[in-house]
């Protein structure tokens, strides 16, 4: 069944300290991902690797194309949706594991991984319990649910990152370099919990550098170039 597929994107910047110059970064990227399959995206620097993530996430808006999600059951467009609908449709359909935990002053960890939940009205309690045990797979001691991440080492904010990513159970779920401040052992775990969203039949798309990660849980690859003019 497919979950998520996108056709003819394009995308450009306006770089306005450098007289307004267009730099083009994707033209007519698609693909289609299907539900349990994961879809690895390759190619060098610069290609647009992240910056198609984003599109397909709603963090950009695409100058051109479609972005077709499945969003209760039908699909949905959602390249140029309304606001309010982006938003429903990452409550509840999309994930996204950005490189870097934004991590907010005073919150615990354990609320930030709890929030996407809450949103979709799980009781608080049985929030909290979700997070911790997404924090307890991911290696985070119980000392430091309660604590703010701002002080913890960039594994440790990435592992929270990671836990509040697979918290949701998103049927959908971009991931940006995943194990990039990861060591071997929690390299593993994140592989462990990769493979197991796959097994309940979420479909994944992602960035993994690791080569290890990438031929243990990637079905496919999709290789992107930089373009080689500037639209």
């Amino acid at each position: 069944m497919i979950a998520l597929e996108a056709s003819g994107i394009a995308k450009s910047f306006v770089l306005h300290l450098q007289r307004g110059v267009r730099l083009g970064v994707l033209r007519d990227a698609g693909l289609t991902l299907r539900a349990g399959e994961c879809v690895a995206l390759t190619g060098p620097s610069g290609a647009g690797k992240s910056t198609l993530l984003r599109a397909l996430y709603g963090n950009y808006r695409a100058d051109a194309g479609s972005i077709r999600v499945r969003h209760r059951g039908a699909m949905v467009e959602l390249a140029g949706a309304a606001a309010e609908r982006v938003i429903e449709i990452r409550r509840e359909t999309i994930g996204h594991v950005s490189q870097f935990l934004r991590a907010m002053p005073r919150v615990p960890a354990r609320d930030i991984v709890a929030a996407p939940l809450l949103e979709r009205g799980m009781d608080e309690a049985a929030a909290r319990a979700r997070a911790e045990a997404m924090l307890d797979a991911l290696g985070i001691p119980k000392a430091l649910h309660t604590l703010p991440p701002v002080t913890f080492s960039g594994g440790e904010q990435q592992r929270v990152n990671l836990a509040r990513g697979f918290a949701g159970d998103w049927p959908i779920l971009l991931l940006d370099e995943p194990t990039a401040s990861l060591d071997a052992a929690n390299r593993d775990r994140v592989i462990a919990l990769l493979r197991a969203a796959r097994s309940r039949g979420a479909a994944l798309l992602g960035i993994f550098h690791d080569p290890l990660v990438r031929d243990a849980i990637a079905d496919a690859e999709l290789r992107l170039e930089p373009l080689k003019e500037q639209a």
